[in-house]
C-alpha cells in the first residue's frame, strides 16, 4: 500500500482528530452518569497521572523505535477508550477508562509534531502547524454538528462515535503514513532494548537541563496545567448547575453552538497568526504567546464569575479561541528550540509532563474547593494559578529566553 505526502496525512488528521467533542462526553458525565465535581476533576487527575508516569518513556520510545508506530498505538488506543466510556454506566470505570486514555495519548504526545518537524523540516513546521490548526476548526465544526445532532437522539451514540473516529485515525496512521524523516540506528549499532531507551531518555534530559528556555517552558506548563485541570472538568457543571440553561433546547446543542461560533472564529482568526508568525523572530513568537496566555487568565476569571447565561457562554466561546491559538503557536516556539533531532519527541514530552504533573498534583485541591465551596470558588482559584505562570513568560521574554545571572555558574550548562 503506497504511503501518502507527509503534509497530505498531516492534513486529514488534522481535521479528523478534532471530530470528536469533549462537550458530549462532559455532558454524558454529568447528566447520565451523575459524576460530582470531586468525581469530574479526578477523572483527568488519573487521566494526568498516567501521562505524567509513561509521557517520556513513551516519548523516549517513538524516538528510538518509530514515531509512525508509536502514533497508531496512541490513536487506537485513545479511540477504543473514548468508546468504552459511552459503553459504561460507573462512574469509577469511566475514571479508569480515562487513566488508561491518559497512557493511550502519550504515545502521540511529541511524537506527532516531532514526526512532522522531520519529515518537512523545522523551518517549515510552524505555517504548518498554523494551516493545520485552521485545518482543526473544520474538524471540530463538522464534528461539533454531526455529534451533537446525533446526542439529541442519543448521548451514548455520540460518545460511541467520537471513540471511533479517533480508531479511524489510528487506521489511516498505519496504512498511508510515511516516515521518511526518522531512522533508527543500524542494528550493528544498537544497544539492548532498554539501555538505547535510557540512553535517549538521558540525552533528552540533558538536552532540557541545559537550555534555560526549556527549563522556563516546564516550569510555565506546571502552573498552565494546574489551572486548565479546574476550567476544562468543572466548565460544563458550572453552567449547568450554577448558571442553568433554557430547557427548549438540549445542553448538547447550547455547548455546541459555542463551540460552533468559537470554531467559525478561529478558522480566520489563525489566518491572521500565520503571517504575523511565519516570518517573525522567535521574541515575536514568545510576546504573542504571553498576550493569548494573559487573555485566558482574564477570560477565566470572568467566566467563573458570571451571573448570567450570555456573559458565562461568551467567555467559554473567547477561551477557546485563545487556547486554540496558544496551542500551535506554543509548539512552534518549543521546536524553535529543539536543535537535535534525535531527541526532539523526548524534549516535546518532557514539558509535555510538567503539563500533566501541574493537573494531577492541582485537580484533587481544585474539586475538594469545588465540594466544600462551590465550583465558583473552584474556577476562580483555578484562574489565578495562571499568575505564576505568566510570570515565568515574562522572565523568558525579558531575557529572551537567556539566564545571565546564571551563565558562568557551576554546572550552568
Amino acid at each position: 500500500m503506497s504511503r501518502w505526502p507527509a503534509l497530505r496525512i498531516f492534513n486529514v488528521l488534522e481535521v479528523l482528530l478534532p471530530m470528536p467533542t469533549w462537550i458530549v462526553v462532559a455532558i454524558y458525565l454529568v447528566r447520565d452518569l451523575h459524576m460530582s465535581p470531586l468525581q469530574l476533576v479526578l477523572m483527568g487527575t488519573v487521566m494526568e497521572a498516567a501521562v505524567f508516569l509513561f509521557e517520556v518513556p513513551t516519548g523516549v520510545v517513538a524516538d528510538t523505535y518509530s514515531r509512525r508506530a508509536s502514533l497508531a498505538a496512541g490513536f487506537l488506543g485513545m479511540g477504543l477508550c473514548s468508546a468504552l466510556v459511552g459503553f459504561t454506566t460507573s462512574a469509577f470505570a469511566a475514571i479508569v477508562l480515562w487513566g488508561l486514555w491518559g497512557f493511550s495519548y502519550t504515545f502521540t504526545s511529541g511524537a506527532y509534531q516531532a514526526w512532522l518537524a522531520d519529515e518537512i523540516g523545522v523551518e517549515n513546521l510552524g505555517p504548518a502547524l498554523l494551516r493545520g490548526a485552521r485545518l482543526g476548526f473544520v474538524g471540530s465544526l463538522l464534528g461539533l454538528g454531526g455529534l451533537v445532532a446525533l446526542s439529541t437522539v442519543s448521548l451514548r451514540a455520540s460518545v460511541i462515535a467520537g471513540g471511533a473516529i479517533t480508531i479511524a485515525c489510528g487506521v489511516l496512521t498505519i496504512a498511508f503514513m510515511p516516515e521518511h524523516g526518522f531512522t533508527r540506528k543500524p542494528r550493528g549499532e544498537r544497544a539492548a532494548p532498554w539501555a538505547e531507551l535510557a540512553q535517549t531518555a538521558k540525552a533528552g534530559a540533558r538536552f532540557v537541563r541545559a537550555r534555560n528556555l526549556l527549563l522556563l517552558l516546564f516550569v510555565s506548563e506546571l502552573f498552565a496545567g494546574m489551572s486548565s485541570e479546574a476550567y476544562d472538568r468543572l466548565r460544563e457543571a458550572h453552567v449547568l448547575r450554577d448558571i442553568g440553561l433554557p430547557h427548549t433546547v438540549a445542553p448538547a446543542v447550547w455547548f455546541g453552538a459555542v463551540g460552533a461560533v468559537a470554531t467559525v472564529f478561529g478558522f480566520f482568526a489563525v489566518g491572521r497568526l500565520i503571517r504575523h508568525v511565519e516570518h517573525r523572530p522567535t521574541s515575536d513568537v514568545a510576546r504573542i504567546l504571553f498576550l493569548l496566555l494573559a487573555a485566558v487568565f482574564v477570560l477565566e476569571l470572568l467566566f467563573a464569575q458570571a451571573g448570567s447565561l450570555g456573559v458565562a457562554l461568551g467567555a467559554i466561546l473567547l477561551v477557546s479561541l485563545a487556547r486554540s491559538l496558544f496551542a500551535p503557536v506554543y509548539m512552534t516556539w518549543l521546536n524553535q528550540q529543539i536543535t537535535d533531532s534525535s531527541v526532539r519527541a523526548t524534549v516535546i514530552s518532557i514539558t509535555g509532563q510538567a503539563d500533566a504533573i501541574g493537573q494531577a498534583a492541582g485537580g484533587p485541591a481544585l474539586g475538594a474547593i469545588g465540594n466544600v465551596w462551590g465550583l465558583r470558588t473552584a474556577l476562580t482559584a483555578g484562574a489565578l494559578v495562571l499568575v505564576p505562570a505568566l510570570g515565568f513568560y515574562g522572565r523568558a521574554l525579558r531575557h529572551d529566553g537567556r539566564e545571565p545571572e546564571l551563565e558562568g555558574l557551576p554546572g550552568a550548562a
